[in-house]
């Protein structure tokens, strides 16, 4: 039986290695994706009140170019945004195609958001994830579309003979499970099979040159991105954006800037779905009392039950968090790795109509399909817990987590929006449905029906592109199909949130308890066995090299969109004073550690965006006869934060609050904080100024 498995093992390894001499040319790319900085919701945590007021870390899109020998190429794009959106995904590759032919399309795109909470939302068409933004946002949209196509522009012109290795690294006290109680439906049997409730793994991929120089990595490791809670007003890549930079910086050089440095690492979201980064775990707000696990509720209900993370606020949350990645991701880069590059690049993509969708279902104890029995897919609806949010980030109004029955009052509130029917009710059960989404049409679709599903190979690199967020037991039945098909030589990974986005994916056992997770599993409890049973045949199209059939088109929502964002109006200096002028200055000397602020004059931060460049610059005087300044720091800067606040609606004035805190090792010497903006004038016109503060000692 070990002989008989070993030579199909091997016969696999002829398939996945097949092209053992083949080169393999890789190009990195990095670019500003930052969105509008103030007076717009941030994406994630659905609260209406979470506005925008500045930027902590700028957003930035990372993109992956590979070329094998025969010109087949793939796109793998890792972006400082909560998700990814269908309608974005296609502006970008119109974009490339009017510069490239059809080089590029949706056979050899994927698009993944990291799911940072802490970015503005609105671009993704669906009216219910736009919703709390205030509909669509056309600012987000192309800041988005833009920053993502120059980063794919840039690394398309920088592809170079390159090899890939891979590497592990168990990260510990960086995640905990969110849901565990959900997690504890899964069978006993599978279970054991692991040591842990979430993936402790960093899975990396790294590229080098030929003469082993660093080209980029791209990390994997399962983790919201929610370190920054829902009081954040700062635009933030959160945790894994700050991984990102450190490394960064550590491979390009300390003296280099976010954003511009050659080599390009980026920390990309897998199956995040119940990992929670808030490792004290769930407590009362006040009384930090224990919450009850299952419910999330506190004693006598008059509390509300959040998870925090183990620094003394939430920066220091998110700092700590990052850094255990970093090191980790460190880790693995300085050790050698498993040299993964030979075989081919491909991709297999389709798209798939989900409730219409009748497949086997998925049996994980024998980790086979159900040959005998059929299931399928729901209209999309959202359940009562979704409504309860998680521990990082609590709901509104009586809902709870676990919620299997419905509520007279919201059921006729909902039905006023669309009565589900009985068949949704029934297949959707235990869920009890709050929002059938699948069935409200007004103004336009609420969630997609259609979702994008893909299968790609880069060597001995095999992975799925995901439309949403995989639960912890969920994305190893993934992984796990994916090693069957693949065989034991390839190494196996789950892209998240990758090219539109269609919530969580429960395992059906999970399902059952309608949690938050399972609540948002919106094409009902066999929702995962329709993505397994998708992925394999993808999966083995990929391997031996057939093909699919491309699946329904989206529907293109673009001509039905609502916004009630308003637009700046106009924005006007306090009498006696000019755009740029600084009114609050700097202390005139300072030490590492301290921290430097300064206030300016400022126009709204909407009337121009600044890709690639500042609001906000920390500049040392480096010639004092030539008056000669170099740029040491930008608002993308971990030691910076940028915030704008609106003094008088009425009037236009706004001012613009710059900090930053000196690191240790600063040269001492003259600085000085330099300011960036342009104002709308009442008659028309945007206008751009700079201002700067006094200078001032580092000693």
């Amino acid at each position: 039986m070990m002989q008989m498995s070993r030579l199909l093992a091997g016969a696999w390894c002829v398939l996945l290695c097949a092209g053992a001499a083949a080169a393999l040319r890789v190009g990195v790319g990095i670019a500003d994706v930052t969105g509008p900085p103030a007076e717009i919701a941030f994406m994630g945590y659905a609260n209406f009140e979470q506005l925008g007021q500045g930027i902590h870390l700028r957003q930035f899109s990372r993109a992956f170019v590979f070329e094998d020998d025969a010109g087949s190429k793939l796109v793998f794009v890792s972006v400082d945004a909560a998700m990814m959106g269908n309608g974005v995904r296609q502006e970008v590759i119109k974009r490339l195609q009017k510069r490239y032919g059809d080089t590029y399309s949706e056979k050899n795109v994927i698009v993944s958001g990291t799911h940072t909470h802490s970015t503005p939302g609105g671009f993704l068409q669906d009216f219910l994830f736009d919703l709390p933004i205030l509909g669509f946002v056309r600012e987000t949209y192309f800041a988005y579309i833009t920053g993502i196509y120059k980063s794919i522009v840039i690394a398309h012109s920088r592809l170079r003979s390159a090899r890939m290795e891979y590497g592990e690294v168990e990260v510990l006290d960086a995640n905990i499970n969110r849901s565990p109680t959900s997690y504890l439906k899964n069978p006993p049997e599978e279970r054991a099979k692991y040591k842990y409730d979430v993936d402790k793994t960093l899975v990396q991929v790294k590229f080098l040159s030929p003469t082993n120089e660093v080209i980029g990595a791209i990390n994997w490791f399962a983790v919201h991105p929610t370190s920054m809670n829902n009081t954040n007003r700062l635009i933030s890549s959160d945790n894994v954006g700050y991984a990102s930079l450190l490394m960064e910086k550590a491979l390009n050089g300390n003296n280099t800037l976010p954003g511009k440095g050659s080599i390009v690492c980026a920390f990309a979201s897998t199956n995040l779905g119940d990992v929670s980064p808030n490792t004290r775990g769930p407590r009362c707000e006040r009384s930090r009392a224990r919450c009850d696990q299952a419910e999330l509720r506190c004693p006598g209900d008059h509390e509300k039950c959040f998870a925090s993370g183990p620094g003394v606020d939430m920066f220091d949350s998110t700092r700590i968090i990052a850094t255990k990645l970093f090191e980790g991701a460190m880790k693995v880069l300085n050790q050698p790795g498993e040299d993964i590059t030979a075989g081919p690049v491909a991709m297999v993509h389709q798209f798939v109509s989900m409730p219409d969708e009748e497949v086997h279902p998925y049996d994980p104890l024998t980790e086979t399909f159900n040959m005998s029995a059929s299931v399928g897919g729901c209209a999309p609806a959202m359940g009562y817990s979704f409504a309860a949010g998680t521990t990082d980030g609590p709901g509104a109004f009586d809902f709870r987590q676990g919620a299997t029955s419905g509520n007279r009052l919201w059921d006729a509130v909902r039905d006023l929006l669309a009565p589900p029917p009985a068949a949704d009710v029934r297949c959707h059960a235990p869920k009890p449905i709050l929002l059938p989404t699948g069935r409200i049409k007004f103004p336009y679709s609420w969630q997609p029906t259609v979702v994008s599903c893909s299968a790609f190979r880069v060597g001995r690199l095999v992975g799925a592109a995901v439309p949403g967020e995989f639960t912890t037991m969920a994305g190893r039945r993934l992984r796990a199909l994916l090693r069957r098909v693949a065989g034991a030589a390839a190494r196996v990974v789950v892209a998240g949130l990758s090219n539109v986005y269609a919530d969580y994916i429960t395992t059906y056992e999970e399902y059952q308890a309608q949690r938050y997770e399972a609540a948002s599993t919106i094409y009902g409890p066999h929702t995962l066995s329709i993505y397994l049973n998708k992925y394999q045949e993808l999966a083995e199209a990929l391997i031996n090299g057939g093909g699919v059939s491309p699946g329904p088109e989206p529907a293109d929502l673009s001509g039905r969109l609502v916004t009630l964002v308003p637009p700046v109006m106009w924005d006007a200096a306090p009498w006696g004073r000019e755009f740029g002028d600084c009114v609050r200055q700097p202390q005139p000397r300072h030490l590492a550690g301290d921290t430097v602020a300064a206030s300016f004059v400022s126009g709204h931060p909407r009337n121009s965006i600044r890709h690639g460049r500042s609001y906000a610059n920390i500049e040392r005087l480096v010639s004092e006869q030539d008056d000669a300044w170099t740029v040491v720091a930008t608002d993308a800067d971990w030691q910076t934060k940028y915030i704008w606040r609106r003094n008088s609606k009425i009037l236009g004035t706004s001012y613009s609050d710059i900090e930053w805190e000196i690191p240790a090792g600063t040269p001492p010497g003259t600085y000085r904080i330099h300011h960036y903006g342009s104002y709308k004038y009442i008659l028309g016109g945007i206008y751009p100024y700079h201002g700067f503060s006094d200078s001032f000692e580092v000693t």
